[in-house]
């Protein structure tokens, strides 16, 4: 007798394989785009219980390139908000790192590990996955797709993405679901890969130029007199007595205190809504950009900063008082050119003009005078209470004397 093919069959698994296909072209048409990684991975967590694969829990991660973070991952599961985790450098190798799936799959150069959590077949040899099980997970699987960034060759770290998929259906994944699972894997690598290279070169940007200046460049302001006018303070510091310590202090020791200062000058600007702009040296160049046409803000800015930088010193001199960590700051207030300089091949994205010429000049009175900062009226005016007036003094290059403010310690 001949047996007619089950069109509902049929045209059941054709309907799956057709939604299937549809997912598959989003993650294809997300890397054609500038995504974020936790929306798309949400999203794609989402369309595949839609598609009736009951899908748990679910992990992505990826290596990176950032000065703080050496991996970023997202965790997502029905009942709570997925977010992104970042993973700072030297962490990694201990924790749950070393006894995971991960390390294991990366470091044996698989492309895919699976694991029963419930019934004859239980296999919970990684601790993440005896907690899975407790949870109620019963199947565990975990795909690995690699890829380069852009990062050092010779670091020894394999680039690319992990993905782990768990669920708490009665006997597991299906094979179907396992197949599709796999097929959808490359196009979400595809898109991790676009999603990850887009971070990186964000990370680079706003780490070497500042969050404003990474954000112009990448907008494209890449040519050499690109930028404009901006009103801003300007904050110029600079380490005290540098020469001498360079000569006389180990190579590594100086280098320490530099970063310590660092953290006092730059990290202070930065947390107070600054944007620094170069180190020159041991000498840092930072704006406060003006507003809504308000200078008021942008001094209030600088003026918190130098407060911050101040008792940042206080706190580190507390715990190594003999440490050589002195420091002066310049204030001013001015019109800049903010933009690309340099030569074609060669740009740094920075601001020009007499402000930052003279802001210079007023911080190098700071050491005579014993104080932490020195201001001009624009900036005293605009923020009375941290300032007092110190005479007119003449600054190199300038034929008027210009009226100075120091920092008073009774705002402190």
């Amino acid at each position: 007798m001949n047996h007619m093919p089950d069109k509902s069959v049929s045209l059941e698994g054709t309907c799956f394989n057709s939604r299937v296909q549809a997912l598959s072209d989003w993650l294809i048409d997300q890397a054609f785009g500038d995504p974020d990684v936790v929306d798309v991975f949400v999203g794609l967590c989402e369309r595949l219980r839609e598609l009736g694969i009951r899908i748990d829990r679910a992990n992505l991660a990826w290596p990176t390139l950032h000065p703080l973070f050496q991996a970023e991952s997202v965790t997502w599961d029905p009942d709570s908000s997925a977010v992104l985790e970042t993973h700072a450098h030297g962490t990694i190798p201990s924790g749950d790192w070393k006894n995971s799936p991960l390390r294991f799959v990366v470091e044996s150069n698989m492309e895919m590990l699976r694991r029963r959590l419930a019934g004859p077949d239980t296999q919970t040899d990684f601790p993440i996955l005896q907690r899975l099980a407790n949870h109620g997970m019963t199947d565990y699987v975990l795909f690995a797709t690699r890829f380069t960034i852009p990062r050092d060759p010779g670091d020894g770290e394999k680039g690319g993405v992990l993905v782990s998929w768990a669920t708490k259906a009665a006997g597991g994944f299906t094979e179907q679901e396992i197949v599709t699972l796999k097929r959808l894997q490359r196009r979400l690598a595809i898109a991790s890969k676009t999603m990850v290279l887009s971070r990186v070169t964000r990370n680079i940007a706003e780490t070497y130029l500042g969050r404003i200046a990474a954000h112009r460049v990448l907008s494209g302001q890449i040519r050499r007199g690109d930028g404009e006018a901006i009103e801003a303070v300007v904050w110029y510091s600079d380490l005290r007595n540098s020469t001498i310590l360079s000569e006389t202090m180990p190579a590594d020791e100086y280098m320490a205190l530099l970063n310590r200062y660092f953290e006092c000058a730059a990290g202070a600007a930065l947390a107070a809504g600054g944007e620094v702009l170069d180190f020159i040296g041991d000498a840092v160049l930072a704006i406060f950009p003006q507003k809504d046409g308000s200078t008021a803000g942008a001094v209030r800015n600088a003026c918190e900063a130098v407060a911050d930088a101040d008792a940042r010193r206080s706190r580190i001199l507390a715990d190594d008082p003999g440490l050589p960590l002195d420091f002066g700051i310049g204030i001013d207030h001015g019109r800049l050119m903010f933009g690309n300089i340099g030569v074609p091949e060669r740009l740094t994205f920075s601001v020009i003009g007499p402000t930052v010429n003279q802001v210079a000049r007023i911080e190098k009175y700071t050491k005579n005078m014993g104080v932490l900062a020195l201001a001009t009226p624009d900036i005293a005016n605009a923020a009375p209470q941290y300032w007092r007036p110190v005479g007119a003094h003449t600054l190199v290059g300038l034929s008027a004397p210009v009226n100075l403010y120091a920092w008073s310690a009774d705002s402190r």
